[in-house]
């Protein structure tokens, strides 16, 4: 079932049937004749240590339909990747483990980075589009899914649902963003979202003006969540962000690549945990005051793109009018937690809002000082115009990388 809102911007599927898994599964099988499947994993090795990629393992080998999983993994010295690849064994799909920190990838990032071609800060941005590089080389998958692993609540519904209208040759979407409710331990959760993103969309229409950009992204129900699929040809214009705005970067992108009626966001849970970050008040660097002002900056340099006039004098007026929205909106949160029966720290969400008011305005001054920061990654298409023979020389060091 589905609605068309927001003036039928995105086509929208609630998870309103709960058809049986195995269907789901069965057709997803059929469906993988025509269109086959794969999923990006990007991970730090600290995760392997953790309960959720163990369990999301796990849950992954039981899936029938997958091509080829491709992994991501950073942060790992020799011994740590010898580790990965017996930790990642148990998947009966073809799967490849990316050694960001070997000497392979690392040759090959050095020589992209020379002709400013490759991220030069580590993270999931760069993670990510390694990952991308080596799906488009491998040529295996003609739609791919990508999601976090730090996910608690893990199931195989929420890939099945996530890959079914990208790979379903009956539709006709290119893309699809998985959403689902932030509540957990008794609480709303999902602050950068609720408390920074949604207000500052609709504080950013009223500071400058209706767009259709903004109407599109706040037609989705969880901008920041970190499950998509997407059909593999969008993956070669794709500019990857390469900061903490990966996730609205890679909708920004959509946006400008792919036409909003082969665009949707579907319901992939009923339950969702996953690892918290910390505030971090203290240190703009790090934590959900990093996240915040990557993603604010983001927002920023999309608008002026498309021709808005971001002044300096401009964000005061905006972290004003975003201060009163937000609080207004941590009024409905309340009264919905408490309908709900859920717990609700009004002082701890103030606290929130007041110091992501002051991360607008640091983002609009590092903004003003700096309009010409290029944030996002060339796409693979001008990587491969620079160096032709790139894609088989990545799959050629993954797959030397991975013998055994």
């Amino acid at each position: 079932m589905s609605d068309f809102y927001q003036d039928g911007i995105i086509t929208n599927f609630h998870n309103l049937a709960q058809r049986e898994l195995s269907e789901l599964e069965y057709e997803l099988q059929v469906f993988s004749g025509r269109n086959t499947m794969g999923l990006i994993l990007p991970s730090l090795y600290s995760e392997l240590e953790g309960p959720a990629l163990d369990k999301i393992v796990d849950v992954l080998a039981q899936v029938p339909y997958l091509e080829e999983i491709v992994i991501g993994l950073d942060r790992a010295d020799h011994e740590q990747f010898l580790h990965a690849k017996s930790f990642f064994s148990r998947l009966p799909q073809r799967h490849r483990i990316l050694w960001n920190d070997g000497p392979r990838l690392t040759a090959i990032a050095d020589q992209l980075s020379a002709e400013g071609l490759a991220p030069n800060e580590p993270g999931k941005g760069r993670n990510v589009w390694f990952c991308v590089g080596y799906t488009l080389a491998s040529r295996r998958s003609s739609c791919v899914a990508l999601h976090d692993c730090d996910i608690v609540t893990y199931d195989r519904r929420m890939l099945a649902r996530l890959l079914y209208p990208v790979a379903n040759p009956h539709f006709h979407y290119d893309f699809c963003k998985g959403y689902y409710a932030r509540v957990a331990n008794g609480k709303l959760n999902g602050r950068v979202g609720r408390l920074l993103v949604f207000p500052l969309l609709k504080s950013l229409q009223k500071v400058y003006g209706n767009s259709d950009f903004l109407d599109y992204l706040r037609s989705y129900r969880y901008p920041l969540s970190g499950e998509f699929a997407m059909r593999t040809h969008i993956l070669n214009n794709l500019r990857i962000p390469s900061d903490w705005g990966l996730e609205i970067g890679v909708l920004s992108e959509v946006h400008r690549n792919t036409a909003t009626n082969r665009i949707c966001q579907v319901d992939i849970a009923d339950n969702y945990d996953h690892k918290h970050q910390a505030m971090s008040e203290e240190d703009p660097h790090s934590g959900l005051q990093r996240m915040a002002g990557d993603i604010t900056k983001a927002l920023y340099r999309k608008l002026a793109i498309q021709g808005v006039p971001i002044t300096s004098d401009s964000f005061r007026v905006l972290r004003a009018t975003y201060y009163r929205t937000a609080l207004d909106m941590i009024d409905a949160f309340e009264h919905d937690a408490r309908m709900n029966g859920l717990d609700f720290d009004r002082h701890s969400e103030e606290s929130a809002v007041e110091l992501f008011s002051r991360v607008i305005s640091q983002a609009g001054q590092a903004f003003s000082e700096n309009p010409g920061d290029k944030p996002f990654v060339p796409s693979w298409n001008r990587v491969q115009s620079a160096f032709p023979d790139i894609l088989q020389r990545l799959y050629d060091a993954v797959e030397q990388d991975n013998q055994k």
